[in-house]
């Protein structure tokens, strides 16, 4: 656990013993054992000295004005002010447009099943935001933030009955259309993971019947229904792992290749800025041209992502990506001048 977020607890279970009225005036050893215990299990001082509990005792009285005093009589610690509290702290600006930006992202999932039963719990919580005293204005009642929004159907409304398979570990049933044969079947799958790529959510799943992993989009999934089931899923699987050397939401049985390309230098700026994928490094930079590599999987999502600089960069290795590239080009090109005859 980060030393941060540690001191962070330790500063919430010292107010709580400082302002128990059950055991009054703690010791510094009962306040060094009484977090030992809560974050370490153990109350040996192996993991917590005497020493940290003064540091922490000091943080609080001048990071929250804590009115923290010492009893020689009682020998132990308590509030000058009884009814003070660090739960009781005012944000500052800075953590109120933390908090804000964080509502406004999760605001946009709330009219989606798994949001709405926490509706009224979102609404309290950004209007408490909003009219704390230490509210960031940004001179106009105009939103200053917009995100971007997906239209059509999202398949979202999945998104709750997938997370509680998930967590029960439960295999489900659902119909699935092709988008191009546009033929449904029904699937039975282990759920293992929900993951959004460009405003559309798909499910990663086991195939029970294809024996493999398999890629869902929510939005082509109709009469979903969980099983009483346990799941049977592979041995491992890490989201990380598996997506590792791919661009988007494809993972193909293919290993993965390194991909040169050049782009014009006012388009290797947008390139370098928002990479195509982690791997993504300059290998040259020229007068006219920048030259990248990275060591992707050749996916649909990386072809449509270059194709989308047109002539700005060109595709130089490996040989079968830039005849593929050569082909789709060529294939605009001929639609372009049928469509002018």
């Amino acid at each position: 656990m980060p030393h941060v977020k540690n001191a962070l607890i330790r500063y919430r279970i010292i107010d709580r013993a400082i302002r128990s009225e059950f055991q009054s005036y703690p010791s510094k050893v009962k306040l060094r054992e009484l977090c030992e215990e809560h974050l370490f299990g153990s109350v040996s001082g192996e993991n917590i000295c005497d020493s940290t509990i003064e540091k922490d005792l000091f943080a609080m009285r001048m990071e929250y004005d804590a009115p923290i005093k010492y009893s020689v009589k009682f020998r132990g610690y308590y509030y000058e002010d009884p009814s003070f509290t660090i739960d009781d702290t005012p944000l500052t600006a800075d953590d109120v447009s933390a908090l804000k930006f964080a509502a406004s992202t999760i605001a946009q999932f709330r009219n989606t099943d798994f949001f709405k039963e926490y509706g009224f719990a979102l609404d309290r919580i950004i209007e408490r935001i909003d009219s704390t005293k230490h509210d960031v204005k940004s001179g106009n009642d105009n939103e200053i933030i917009q995100f971007e929004t997906g239209y059509g159907n999202s398949g979202q409304e999945y998104i709750n009955v997938l997370l509680n398979a998930i967590d029960s570990k439960v295999q489900i049933w659902f119909d699935y259309t092709n988008f191009a044969t546009e033929e449904k079947k029904r699937r039975k799958v282990t759920p293992l993971l929900i993951k959004e790529y460009r405003n559309r959510w798909y499910l990663i799943s086991y195939d029970l019947v294809k024996d493999r992993i398999a890629t869902f989009g929510l939005d082509r999934i109709s009469n979903l229904e969980l099983s009483d089931e346990k799941a049977s899923a592979p041995v491992y699987f890490n989201p990380d792992v598996y997506f590792k050397h791919s661009v988007g939401i494809t993972v193909t049985g293919d290993q993965p290749v390194e991909v040169t390309f050049k782009a014009n230098n006012l388009a290797a700026k947008y390139i370098n800025s928002q990479a195509f994928h982690p791997s993504q490094e300059i290998v040259k930079e020229g007068k006219k041209r920048t030259t990248f590599k990275l060591n992707v999987l050749l996916t649909e999502e990386l072809i449509r992502n270059m194709l989308s600089y047109g002539g700005e960069i060109e595709v130089l290795e490996p040989l079968s990506l830039r005849e593929e590239i050569i082909k789709r080009v060529s294939l605009m090109v001929e639609r372009y001048k049928s469509t002018v005859d």
